[in-house]
This record gives C-alpha cells, structure tokens and sequence, in this order.
C-alpha cells in the first residue's frame, strides 16, 4: 500500500530536516530540535527500550506505525530503525497524515 505520510520523510530528508540512526537521533535530543521520533516497529527491543525511555525524558512523541523496510524505503537508504523530524510544519502534515491513514485502515 502507497502511504502518503511516507512521502513526508522524503520531502524531510530532501530540504534537510530529518536525522537518520539510533545514535544521531540521540545525540541530537539534548539540542531539543527534534519534533518526533519515527521508530521501527520491528526494531530490536533494545533499540526500542533506549529510544521510549530518551523520548520519555526529553517528552518527545514516538511513532512506531511503520516497519523498517517502510521507513528505508521512503527515504532511499537501508535498514533504518530510527529517525527524526525537526520541522513543526512537516511534522503536523506528517502526523495528520498518518491519523488519516490509520483511521482509514480501520
């Protein structure tokens, strides 16, 4: 199924405003510019266990409705786990795109 919330993440990755792996997205957390965090929802429990717990103190929103292929796919690299978005408007349009998706879907 063509995602249309998926085409986000290109357009994020495009004009710059997406930071890709586990550990850039951590690193970056303390500048507070990441708007979501994107998580593979077959990431490693691991993977899942840091990223939850840095989002939980940091109060950032995690989204894990998408599989790491999803993910990869959107943005023309392979097997990413993590990513993040630090743009509000790209972020809403993001987010209002998967809510329509998944109400969609039911």
């Amino acid at each position: 199924m063509n995602k249309r919330s998926l085409n986000y993440l290109g357009i994020a990755k495009r004009s710059g405003n997406l930071i890709c792996g586990t550990d850039m997205v951590v690193k970056s957390l303390p500048a507070g510019n990441i708007k979501i965090i994107l998580l593979a929802n077959d990431a490693s429990s691991n993977t899942k266990d840091k990223i939850i717990k840095k989002a939980f103190y940091y109060q950032i929103q995690v989204c894990e409705v998408f599989d790491s292929y999803e993910l990869s796919k959107a943005i023309g690299k392979d097997h990413v786990m993590v990513m993040a978005i630090i743009d509000d408007g790209l972020t809403k349009a993001f987010l209002k795109e998967v809510e329509r998706e998944v109400a969609y879907e039911g």
